[in-house]
């Protein structure tokens, strides 16, 4: 089959996003499908958010290919006869972010204006589709709350396992996601001056463009005197180092507020045979962790994430076993590349 899987991205950002879509056309390649990729420019302003969605509905791919495939908001609003959406999430600051400190977009009447023009072109969109997956339960019940339609949860598996390993169950916590307030590095760094043990803690990825978070994060460090305990690498390290940290790590961490899924860092601490560490508040990580299974949850304090990491160091044994039974669960949710092919080809 003659396969586009299309998505925007954000330049210069490396996330999830973009992860999920290298890695699905992989998939439909290694399954001798006929694949391309499209992956358009967008950036989430509030004054021009309107017109940028208004040139995406202008594409009509209809004579491109048999199946389109949409991936990030707002895609979904390519025109094609037959399409199906991967939708992993809203933009956020007009749905389940509105009202909060998250949300990013101004509560005046303009802002309401262009929120409900979001709402409103969503709605059309998804409707056009063939089916409707998201990648999380928390994904699916905010379309049928926001969007009044059903969707079948298909969870996305990692890319690419090989390099994967279960190393030393050594003194840190790993966490590698990009530096962002609502990933909740912050809330990690506060935790370390909670700690009883000589746990460490390793935060990687870069800050978003324009931000500057590393600062933020940097002077947390200083200002609660926790330089010997924590390691900020304010940059995208490469996989073979993100595999090696994961390997040797006691355990991985992904604390975000309501995440739209359980994220990759969950995915590939549990490759590693690692248990995760998260929060919760931390939303669909909760579909994956399960506490004293696989991982820990917790109250979203640094003093209930401290004893938590504690807890593991005192007891490497646990966290092995723990660790591994995160690997089964993968198994468990049928988390396989062939699954998602076969969904969203059928």
């Amino acid at each position: 089959m003659r396969v586009i899987v299309a998505s925007t991205i954000a330049p210069f950002i490396r996330g999830g996003g973009r992860m999920i879509v290298e890695d699905l056309v992989r998939a439909l390649a290694d399954r001798d499908h006929d694949v391309e990729s499209i992956e358009l420019p967008f950036w989430s302003d509030p004054e021009s958010i309107v017109e940028q969605m208004l040139a995406l509905r202008l594409f009509d791919v209809s004579d491109a290919c048999d199946r389109l495939i949409t991936i990030r908001t707002p895609s979904q609003l390519l025109r094609h006869p037959n399409k199906v959406c991967w939708f992993i999430h809203h933009e956020r600051a007009v749905y389940d972010l509105w009202g909060t400190r998250y949300q990013g977009f101004p509560s005046t009447a303009e802002g309401v204006r262009v929120r409900n023009a979001i709402i409103a072109a969503d709605n059309e969109a998804l409707r056009e589709m063939r089916k409707v997956f998201t990648n999380s339960k928390i994904v699916r019940d905010r379309v049928r709350r926001y969007n009044g339609l059903d969707a079948e949860v298909i969870y996305p598996p990692l890319g690419d396992t090989r390099g994967y390993s279960a190393g030393s169950y050594g003194d840190y916590v790993f966490y590698p996601s990009r530096l962002a307030p609502i990933k909740r590095q912050d809330l990690l760094i506060q935790a370390m001056a909670h700690t009883m043990t000589d746990v460490r803690l390793i935060v990687a990825g870069a800050p978003d463009v324009g931000r500057d978070e590393a600062d933020r994060l940097r002077a947390l460090i200083g200002r609660l005197r926790v330089e010997d305990k924590v390691e900020l690498i304010p940059e995208w390290i490469s996989h073979e180092r993100k595999q090696e940290l994961f390997a040797n790590a006691l355990a991985g961490a992904y604390v975000p507020f309501d995440e739209d899924s359980y994220g990759y860092p969950s995915l590939e601490s549990f490759q590693s045979r690692k248990p995760v560490l998260t929060c919760s508040d931390s939303g669909g990580t909760l579909e994956l962790i399960l506490d004293r299974v696989n991982g820990r949850v917790v109250d979203p304090s640094p003093a209930a994430i401290a004893a938590a990491m504690d807890e593991l160091f005192l007891d490497r044994s646990r966290a092995q076993e723990w660790g591994e039974q995160g690997f089964e669960t993968m198994k468990r949710l049928n988390i396989d590349w062939d699954h998602v092919v076969e969904r969203f080809l059928s």
